[in-house]
């Protein structure tokens, strides 16, 4: 990448004795009723968990945090915003995630993200005004019927990935450009929104399509599957998730169903799936799918979100494809929402473009000659490189940048809650002791992926497996002169529960039970600066920017390493004053 456009940071001071900045994403520790953390008393029983963070499905105060609980008594502890317009996002409705929170860390200001973006495109009519809508779309053999229009995507409102109604605006442009057949692959969430609400989904497409289908417009779903099982794979973690789905939407292999809502019923009933975990499945007519996807028909892949996109766009666009046999490989006109991935052309048709982020933390400091470290593992390595980077696959400058991936197990993570918490905090205080870096950044995953799977206990030994390596990095912080950045990109495992908006009490299910949540959270997230006492400055919080957010952290890591950060910048979190001799 060429960084000739770069800004030159100019330095102000030169830290001391190999001083290092780290910032620790935990990721999905949400700050949520502090009032409930473990008091001293608590801790010092070894964590006795206090009733109410129970009560309230709160993970991250129910777990055992010494070491998180010691920052939150420091001065230099406060909490920022995470979710909403802070991060890009239409309202400040909707849940931060991690790929908006990655790239308001590493871009130190924030962009307008996908979901208002594409709602913008809609509202305007420039999506369907636009070259590659007309390209894929505009095309003689959808609307004489003898070619198909295929839709697919995660199905629901959670507003990370998709938008139900980003889908009901483009059947809508379908049916207005004349076309005949739209066949839909939609993907069950129960992540993003509640865990078993895809009926309620299901009920809204079918209202929807009773006003829009007629004899000279058929929109029927074809294909479907839970989101974590299938189609919807990231980093390369396990591409038999794009096989299945590829094997769904594409082929019409899957076990066959009379409608989406009999899928889901009985697919649940079967093994008390929730709707993120279902097996795929093919609606049938007489015997047979209701569509396979064939040469010449067009395909649009409506998610948003890259991180989850571009391992079924490579399956449906590549001709080298090794991932995985595909058995056919129809020539589709293929379309994504936006390009989920700049450097790679993924794909080459987009229809709402992506934002344009430019002058990261990362390239303006590879422009300044400064060694840089990313860690984490392979659910998260992403974030870390390319979210963190404005959306770029590769590295700025190879000779500065050295990033490390750990390979995340293929298993339900509540099985494994402690993840790969303690391979990266082996990783990164071996680089620390190394001195190989400058400023890095880790993410531990465990809060976040965790608290998606609805299982209580298992969130709680999540955080408490982060606090654990918490704990060892920052006793290497003190041995190594680094001075570390605590924060996280969204809360999620600090709300295991479904909270009523209105009592702010949690909701039951039939059983009397609490209702699970596996969405993230609308929580401020922790931030906390330690160790700065190696500096030869003394350090405060500026409480003009109590109110504060993700982006303000990239200005204050290159403060705290002596650059100034650049007046496009959203300000530093930090002042400085000279220490008293």
């Amino acid at each position: 990448m060429s960084l000739s456009n770069s800004l030159k940071l100019k330095r102000i001071f030169k830290p001391q004795n190999n001083t290092k900045i780290l910032t620790i994403v935990m990721d999905g520790v949400g700050y949520t009723n502090p009032n409930t953390n473990l008091t001293a008393e608590l801790a010092k029983n070894h964590g006795i968990l206090p009733s109410e963070a129970f009560s309230i499905g709160n993970a991250v105060n129910a777990a055992y945090t010494p070491n998180l609980n010691r920052l939150i008594s420091s001065s230099l502890f406060r909490t920022i915003k995470a979710h909403g317009t802070s991060v890009g996002l239409p309202s400040d409705d909707d849940m931060g995630n991690s790929e908006v929170g990655h790239n308001a860390l590493g871009a130190g200001r924030v962009f307008a993200q996908g979901a208002k973006l594409v709602n913008s495109a809609i509202e305007s009519g420039n999506l369907f005004s636009g070259n590659a809508w007309k390209e894929v779309v505009a095309r003689t053999e959808l609307k004489d019927g003898t070619q198909t229009l295929h839709l697919c995507g995660l199905f629901s409102d959670g507003n990370v990935h998709s938008h139900i109604d980003h889908l009901f605006a483009l059947i809508i442009g379908a049916k207005k450009e004349g076309i005949k057949k739209v066949r839909l692959h939609l993907l069950l969430d129960g992540r993003d929104v509640g865990p078993l609400t895809a009926t309620d989904y299901i009920d809204k497409l079918e209202n929807f399509l009773g006003t829009m289908n007629s004899n000279e417009f058929s929109c029927l779903v074809a294909s479907g599957g839970g989101r974590t099982f299938v189609t919807m794979d990231r980093y390369e973690s396990d591409w038999s998730i794009v096989e299945r789905g590829y094997k769904a939407h594409v082929l019409g292999e899957a076990r066959f169903f009379k409608s989406i809502r009999e899928a889901v019923e009985i697919l649940r009933s079967e093994k008390n799936y929730y709707d993120q975990d279902l097996p795929p499945f093919v609606l049938e007519n007489n015997g047979k799918p209701i569509a396979t996807v064939e040469d010449g028909d067009s395909f649009i892949f409506f998610n948003f979100r890259g991180d989850r996109a571009i391992e079924i766009t490579r399956a449906l666009t590549e001709e080298k494809f090794s991932a995985f046999p595909r058995k056919r490989f129809p020539k589709v006109h293929y379309a994504g929402m936006m390009q989920y991935d700049g450097d790679l052309k993924l794909p080459e048709i987009f229809l709402v473009t992506p934002p344009a982020i430019d002058q990261t933390m990362t390239e303006l400091l590879c422009n300044a000659g400064v060694k840089q470290f990313a860690c984490s593992e392979t659910q998260k390595y992403g974030h870390v490189t390319y979210f963190w980077n404005g959306n770029r696959s590769g590295k700025f400058n190879a000779d500065l940048e050295n990033y490390v991936e750990i390979t995340s197990d293929q298993i339900p993570f509540q099985e494994r809650p402690w993840m790969k918490s303690a391979e990266i905090a082996d990783e990164t205080i071996k680089q620390m002791q190394n001195n190989s870096f400058e400023i890095g950044r880790i993410n531990f995953a465990n809060g976040d992926m965790v608290g998606h799977s609805g299982d209580f206990a298992a969130a709680v030994l999540s955080v408490a497996a982060v606090d654990l390596a918490l704990g060892r990095i920052m006793n290497a912080a003190k041995e190594t002169n680094t001075i570390l950045i605590v924060t996280a990109d969204h809360g999620n495992a600090d709300e295991m529960f479904e909270v009523d908006k209105k009592t702010k009490k949690v909701v039951f299910d039939k059983n009397g039970l609490p209702k699970v949540k596996t969405s993230h959270t609308l929580a401020p997230v922790p931030l906390a600066i330690y160790n700065t006492e190696i500096l030869e400055r003394n350090i405060e919080l500026r409480e003009d920017l109590a109110n504060g957010g993700l982006s303000n952290i990239a200005a204050t890591v290159l403060e705290l390493a002596g650059f100034e950060s650049p007046s496009f910048y959203d300000p530093s979190l930090i002042s400085f004053s000279e220490k008293k001799k």
